[in-house]
């Protein structure tokens, strides 16, 4: 099998909201709110005994795309540090969706990453045979034109 270039598997953007830290993590950590800004993410629950937004507690999403049928997703909490950080990582290894919250002088400048682990290039291998590439640069896409629409409805939610 011949080596296929992948595509720029990691992507992040910024945006300053005139809220603190603190309120723009607990907004982003109650993933139950996160279908109000994403234009992928409909909806999230806390599965079965997760405790919630803490380290380790696993969730479940409803994402819709279009050209794709809908499609749930389980994500775990990989960081949680309040007023700092949320992150979580699809199946628990594959992809790694973070925030962090910096204080600047007119709110807070809020940074949503996103970065495809090891494991997501392996399952996508798996999963898409030589179509994998193109599936991750469909993915790829979908975080740049994602994140600024995700930001810009976060903001428009904080600041109303």
């Amino acid at each position: 099998m011949v080596p296929v270039e992948l595509p720029e598997l990691t992507y992040s953007a910024s945006i300053v909201i005139a809220r603190s830290p603190e309120d723009l993590y607990d907004m982003v950590s109650d993933v139950t709110r996160m279908g109000e800004w994403s234009p992928v993410c409909k909806s999230c629950w806390w599965d079965e005994g997760a405790s919630g937004q803490s380290v380790g507690a696993w969730f479940t999403g409803r994402n819709e795309a279009p050209g794709r049928d809908p499609w749930e997703t389980r994500s775990r909490v990989v960081a949680a540090d309040t007023g700092k950080e949320f992150a979580f990582a699809v199946g628990g290894e594959w992809t790694r969706w973070g925030y962090t919250f910096t204080p600047v002088a007119d709110g807070t400048e809020v940074t949503e990453s996103w970065a495809v682990l090891p494991a997501g290039v392996t399952r996508f291998e798996q999963r898409f045979g030589d179509d994998a590439a193109a599936q991750l640069a469909d993915r790829a896409e979908a975080a740049r034109t994602g994140i600024p629409a995700t930001l810009a409805a976060l903001k428009r939610a904080a600041e109303a």
